[in-house]
Order: structure tokens, then sequence, then C-alpha cells
């Protein structure tokens, strides 16, 4: 059998599809992942077949803060990146059997297994990314739009969350199914979901509410083990004194000055801290005893070492943290951010950061509660209950389904 994983986003999706890509393999399958060329090497050293698509998506992360397309440039940027996945996603579909879209920007995925005659499974990464009365929509933030405050009901926001998919995505994705002889889509959202798709995340941390009006399948996160050893100087940094604080934004925009704000939040509890530079470029004007900034290492080594993982919120970090058994605090700026900051704040293994943009007060609080010793000992308790082997179940499952 042969995959192929179409996805467009950053490392949250592209890191999740390498994870099944790899344990096909392992089943003796062939698996091709088509994403954005960002990550292009680091998928080839793994030994996986990579189509890139689209521009690289890197710089996204250091536009200024505010930035909102205008209605020309939102219209240009669907256009192209609807027409280039349909060519780029369309010929990598040659002699697949199946396509699995990870994430809601593959929009072509569904037309190209359609007009190849073969399987489509979409996979979201979060459960507010699909439909139900239980949660408001996701917020896309880059596209201007703001958390809901409550007042309007779910069921309401849902059906304006549907009309917003048909307004943006519509035109740019008929236009391209016509010219490849398909009949139009009266519903892109519904399109590209299903009816039946499937929730590649841990139902402990982040259970899919039940009853639905979709046939959600939840596999547990597809999450991609990491073997590499940490880098000498952070070893060395990590051995000379007490766990420091993790701080990180991964592949997101951060706050401007957040760098200096997380730092001296960890010297008003008396911690070392550790950066990660991500893709905001995050640093510091000098050098800092007490302070050691690092690039891209090895998160589940890492996270089993520090005392808090501070972090953007992505499912990924969110997972990785909470299988590491250490607390964390969210300090979420979009999309599903929000919800896993709800969620680790509910069961009570870190902390939610009140607002995208901490002062040192505010982020001393947060964690502050992270450290008292029952956040502590609940995120070391959950850890043994998070689930590891969502991508191995996702992958025997379509090779079930092909049979």
């Amino acid at each position: 059998m042969r995959v192929l994983l179409s996805t467009i986003g950053s490392r949250g999706e592209v890191q999740p599809v390498i994870g099944l890509a790899l344990r096909l393999q392992e089943l003796g399958q062939e698996a091709v992942v088509c994403a954005p060329p960002d990550f292009q090497e680091w998928a080839e050293s793994l030994g996986i077949t990579y189509v890139p698509v689209g521009p690289e998506l890197h710089t996204t992360a250091k536009r200024p803060a505010g930035t909102v397309p205008t209605p020309e440039q939102r219209r240009q940027m669907i256009e192209g990146t609807v027409a280039d996945q349909f060519a780029v996603v369309g010929s990598a579909a040659e002699g697949c059997d199946v396509i699995v879209a990870g994430g809601a920007l593959a929009v072509a995925a569904r037309s190209v297994a359609e007009r190849r005659g073969i399987g489509y499974v979409y996979a979201a990464f979060a459960p507010m990314t699909l439909p139900s009365p239980h949660h408001a929509p996701p917020v896309f933030g880059l596209l201007g739009d703001k958390p809901t405050d409550g007042t309007i009901d779910n069921q309401a926001l849902w059906a304006q969350d549907a009309q917003r998919w048909n307004v943006m995505w519509g035109a740019a994705l008929n236009a391209q199914r016509e010219a490849t002889g398909l009949a139009p889509v009266s519903d892109v959202r519904r399109h590209i979901f299903t009816d039946a798709p499937w929730l590649a995340a841990d139902p402990i941390l982040a259970p899919w509410p039940e009853p639905s009006e979709l046939d959600v399948l939840q596999t547990g996160a597809w999450t991609l083990t990491d073997h590499r050893p940490l880098p000498p100087r952070l070893e060395e940094f990590l051995d000379a004194g007490e766990p420091p604080i993790y701080f990180g934004f991964g592949s997101v925009r951060a706050p401007e000055g957040i760098a200096r704000t997380m730092i001296a939040a960890a010297r008003a509890l008396g911690r070392r801290a550790v950066l990660a530079r991500g893709w905001a470029d995050l640093s510091l004007d000098e050098a800092e005893p007490d302070c050691l900034v690092i690039e891209e290492v090895n998160h589940q080594a890492l996270f089993r070492r520090v005392a808090v993982v501070v972090h953007h919120g992505g499912a990924g970090t969110t997972t990785t943290a909470a299988t590491a058994g250490t607390p964390q605090v969210l300090v979420p700026q979009m999309f599903d951010q929000f919800y896993f900051a709800h969620r680790v704040h509910q069961l009570q293994i870190g902390s939610a950061h009140p607002g995208s943009n901490p002062t040192t007060d505010s982020l001393t609080t947060a964690l502050r509660r992270a450290l008292a010793p029952q956040t502590v000992q609940t995120a070391h308790t959950l850890a043994s209950q998070v689930r590891t082997d969502g991508a191995l179940a996702s992958a025997r499952r379509l090779i079930t389904k092909q049979d």
C-alpha cells in the first residue's frame, strides 16, 4: 500500500504526519509526505519521501504583531495555495491507494483522491477544530478574529464558520475542481472534514465530546519518537544546578519583548532558564550565566529535565510536556492553543496564562501555580495515562481499511 500524507502548516501539522509515515514504513508500507518545504531536509534525514508544496512558512513567525492581510492579499493567497496544492498533491498522489489530509488547510487532498478514485481520510489534531455544540470554532488569529466571549450559541458560531469557509475557499476550490472535471461542492468545510474524521489527539488530554453528529474516530496523538541526544552544552547547563524553566514558542509568532519577560519571571522565583530560539528567533541581548539560548532539540528528553515548560500551547508541545510528566504554563496566541490552555488548567497539570502577552508579574504568578507541589504531582501522575501508540494504531487501521 502507498499512502500520501498531505498537510499545510507549521511543525504542529507536519511532525504528526511524519510520525504516521514512519509507522507505516515500519509496517512495510510506502508513505509519501507532501508538506511545506521548511521540513524537507529533516524529513528526508529520517528516510521519508518528501514532496514540498507551497512557500516556506518560517518567516511568518517574524511578521509584526497585528499584521492582517488585506482582502485582495487574502484572495491571492487563497487562490495561489489552492492551485499549488491541486498541482503538487495531484502529482504526488500518483500510484497511491489513499490520501490522508492532516489539518484543515489541506484543501485539495479530497478532490485529488476523488479524481483518482482512491481512499481519503481527514485527520484533525485537536477536538475543537471539528464542529460540535460543546465548543466554539477555533480562532485563526492571522485573519484578525478573536476568541468568542461566550454570548453566542456554539451551533450559531459553527454555522457562521461554515459560511466563512465557503466565502474564503469556495470559489478557488470549485474553480480547480471544474478544471479537473469534478462537480462543485456547496459545503467546503464538510467536504474537507467528511462526516467521519479522525482525531489524532490524546483521549485524556483532549477528548472528543459526545454526543456528536460526526462519527469521530479518536486515534491518540501521532507522536514521533525522538532518539537524539541533547547537545553537550545543554547537558552541561542542566547538570550545573536544579532543573531550569523552559521557555519556547515553537513555530508561532511571539509577543514583543517576551524573552526578557520570561527570564525576569524565572529570576523572580530564583530559577535558571532555557530559552528556545524558535521561528520567532527569540534571543537575549547578551550572554547570561543563568540562561541558555538553544536551537531546536529533543523535547522529549529535555522536558523530563526541566521544572516547568512554558510555551504557546500547540498540540504537539502540550502532549510532549504532558507525556514527560512536567507541569506547564500555556500562553496561547491562536487557533487550538486556547483550547489546550483550558485543558491544562482543567486537568490541573499546569496553568493557563490569562492573556497572550504576559508581564513579568503575571507570568511569575502563573509559574508559581505550576510549581505548586499538588500541580507537580498531578502532572507526574497523568503522564502514565497519555497514549503513545496513536500513530501505530492509525497506521494499522489504514492498512486494514485498504485490505
